[in-house]
């Protein structure tokens, strides 16, 4: 095949046909370093390809800057930029891949349809200071935050392009004589004194930008750069039509001493007084295709009745707001926020919204006020069960008060305690004593030294302890009384899962309207299996064993192609993802019905990157670690849909058959239709102090009654009603 030509301006003449093993398809745009190309890789995912242009290949300063565009790329991937998925900065032609997100840049946006209206333009505001504040918080500095590197995504917007960026800790300086950036949106020391160039350039950055998202035009315009560098560092800015809400925080951003501007932190506190909307959705219109021109969009008119906007004019039919209520009501109902004094009674309680389902109203808790972390729930007895390092906690899932909070030994938490044996287990995460919980009372009904063991986990009433050697122990839940202790034939070291069945509801799409894990068929075991892997040494094959946990013998045994992680069960069939989280990533999934020993493969039309599964029905949902949700359904055979999300990681997503739920690491709730794979709503981020630091895991949301409930970074346990995600 001939090398792709394209005639378009700024674009070379020929265009090579690979970046390493990444076909290019077409060219999504060109800049002053490269050419930037929709491709895909040799398993078919779509990723954005810059090519460095060939008459800088050879000069030894341009791939300096390439390289460090790379570094600071991959130090900031997360969940406001295009994570790196490869890249060459050493080739002939240097490059970069990094995943594909559909949708217009700000500046094509703009081009378009115009100003941003003062909701849409506040919600942009919102989302790239939380995007300066990641970015800062790793060292790197952008250095040429503009228009065209800002993507609106689906979840909010993403800054691309650190062509120009440096860490702080970069010893790559800029050159006397050269002028490196874009001078509308530079601060005006970027013209004085580029050397000292710090994260406040940024913010003056925002600024500009954010005069043009709502007026078409830059904060200092003329046709001629020099004009613009003068005006930058003597006049001041022209911020007409800049919505009043938000033009004193943008004159702030433009203050022409570093130190005079706030800080991305200080910015989102602002934001947050202004409004408490934060529903990035509003303002993207429909994602752009490189593979076909791009239509005309609707008129703004038109573009008002988003989910998100048709839910605050719903609301502000029924609802009746008063002065200090709107910045809660906004968000569907009215929040239940909680501040506990004696950690028992909350301090304040507002009561609950009347259009939510069964008078249900959302609420939000924070049971361990001075803990850090990232709460595990589960539900059971007598409500919602939560643990945070060292304490764990039951809250009462109506409102969210606390019931009881019980300390326990150790730090870590990445399992949520359950209820096993009619008792509350909260140490499975821990190494060491067991002990269980009344779950009335959160009070300890029985504790027991144990041997050394490198894990535990709860199945049915049963507590399997796997020790180093290989030995596992069974003991009562209930009693906590050993009840067998040998070695699992096949399996060397076996650490085991086990899955908990929501029952279906006929009619539902995919479902089967499961009983059990083993469907309660004659002549086949009941109550729930549990399950461990031994994959051979070339990753051909796996070994599936499941066992009794009430005796610890093996009810079955197959030997499986691939290397298998099991992610669910349904109707007496056991669903594997080959591939997934701990193998690499996900490329097709697996139904295994032991009664038969028929295994159906399912292959993936593009790998999802260590993928998090969760099974409902027949259907396994797929979130990848690079955004990416994906409904596979294994009675059609086929994948339903994927959404690229834009999250840079999720937790292992939950489906009611009707809506799939994940949660994202900085705390919002993602609501996605089940049928067709469109995000119909998402819930605030909640970020904390502590916001730095990455969760080891991420809870997954937790389903009953119809309502979902999530934990958050900065501690909070929330609450909404599962129905309706356009209105959270």
């Amino acid at each position: 095949m001939a090398p792709q030509r394209n005639a378009g301006a700024g674009a070379e003449a020929e265009l090579p046909e690979y970046a390493g093993h990444y076909r290019l398809e077409s060219c999504l745009g060109s800049g002053g370093m490269g050419v930037v190309h929709l491709a895909r890789s040799t398993s078919g995912m779509r990723v954005a390809v810059k090519v460095v242009h060939a008459r800088y290949a050879m000069d030894p300063e341009f791939r300096g800057r390439f390289r460090q565009e790379v570094a600071a790329a991959r130090r900031v991937s997360g969940a406001f930029t295009a994570p790196v998925v490869d890249a060459d900065p050493e080739g002939g032609r240097p490059w970069m891949a990094t995943l594909y997100i559909p949708g217009p840049t700000l500046s094509e946006q703009v081009k378009r349809n115009g100003p941003m209206d003062p909701d849409q333009s506040r919600r942009l505001m919102a989302g790239l200071a939380e995007a300066l504040r990641d970015i800062h918080r790793v060292g790197v500095v952008h250095r040429d935050l503009k228009p065209s590197n800002v993507l609106l995504a689906e979840d909010g917007p993403k800054v691309i392009d650190f062509g120009i960026s440096r860490p702080r800790d970069s010893e790559l300086r800029t050159e006397t004589g050269k002028l490196i950036g874009t001078p509308p949106f530079m601060a005006p020391e970027q013209f004085r004194r580029p050397r000292e160039v710090g994260p406040a350039a940024d913010v003056f950055a925002l600024g500009s930008l954010m005069v043009h998202a709502t007026t078409g035009r830059g904060p200092f315009d003329s046709d001629s750069p020099y004009v613009v560098a003068y005006q930058v560092v003597h006049d001041e800015p022209d911020l007409t039509g800049v919505p009043e809400s938000l033009a004193p925080l943008v004159l702030r951003c433009l203050a022409k001493e570093p130190d005079d501007r706030p800080t991305p932190d200080e910015l989102m506190g602002e934001l947050r007084s202004v409004a408490a909307a934060y529903d990035t959705q509003v303002f993207v219109p429909a994602p752009r295709s490189p593979e076909a021109p791009q239509e005309e969009p609707p008129a703004r008119e038109e573009r008002a009745d988003a989910p998100g906007r048709r839910s605050l004019r719903r609301l502000g039919r029924r609802t009746v707001l008063v002065a200090g209520a709107l910045c809660l009501a906004v968000l569907g109902g009215l929040t239940v926020v909680q501040v506990f004094d004696d950690g028992t009674e909350p301090a304040r309680r507002t009561s609950a919204a009347p259009d939510t389902p069964a008078g249900f109203g959302a609420w939000e808790a924070a049971p361990v006020p001075e803990a850090g972390g990232m709460p595990q729930c589960s539900y059971g007895a007598p409500g919602l069960l939560c643990g945070l390092p060292g304490r764990v906690f039951a809250l009462d899932p109506s409102d969210g008060r606390t019931l009881w909070r019980h300390n326990v030994a150790g730090t870590t938490r990445s399992e949520p305690p359950v209820v096993s044996g009619g008792l509350v287990q909260p140490s499975l995460d821990l190494i060491g004593d067991l002990e269980a919980l009344d779950p009335a009372t959160g009070r300890p009904v029985w504790r027991e030294e144990t041997p050394a063991y490198d894990g535990v986990r709860a199945v049915g009433d049963m507590l399997l302890l796997t020790r180093a050697d290989g030995t596992v122990t069974g003991v009562d839940a209930a009693s906590g009384e050993t009840r067998w202790s040998h070695r699992i034939p096949g399996q060397a070291v076996p650490y085991f899962v086990s899955f908990a069945e929501e029952p279906g509801e006929p009619g539902e799409p995919g479902e089967s309207g499961e009983s059990g894990e083993s469907g309660e068929r004659p002549g086949e075991p009941v109550g729930p299996s549990a399950y461990a892997t031994s994959p051979s040494a070339d990753g051909g094959r796996t070994r599936v064993t499941a066992v009794d946990p009430v005796t610890g013998d093996v009810r079955w045994d197959a030997d499986l192609e691939g290397s298998l992680t099991p992610v669910g069960t349904a109707d007496g069939a056991l669903y594997l993802v080959v591939g997934g989280p701990v193998y690499g990533d996900a490329t097709a999934v697996v139904r295994y019905t032991p009664g038969t020993g028929e295994a159906r493969r399912v292959t993936l039309p593009v790998p999802v990157a260590a993928a998090a599964a969760g099974v409902r029905g027949d259907t396994v949902h797929l979130m990848g670690a690079g955004g990416s949700l994906v409904a596979v359904d294994m009675a059609a055979g086929k994948q339903r849909w994927r959404l690229e999300t834009g999250v840079s990681r999720g937790s292992v997503p939950v489906s009611d058959g009707r809506h799939v739920y994940v949660t994202a690491p900085d705390g919002r709730l993602l609501g996605v239709d089940a049928r067709t794979g469109k995000l119909l709503g998402q819930t605030r981020p909640r970020l904390g102090a502590d916001s730095d630091r990455v969760p080891a895991s991420l809870p997954a949301p937790v389903l009953a009654g119809g309502h979902v409930y999530a934990g958050a970074p900065d501690g909070t346990v929330f609450g909404v009603a599962g129905d309706d995600p356009a209105g959270w």
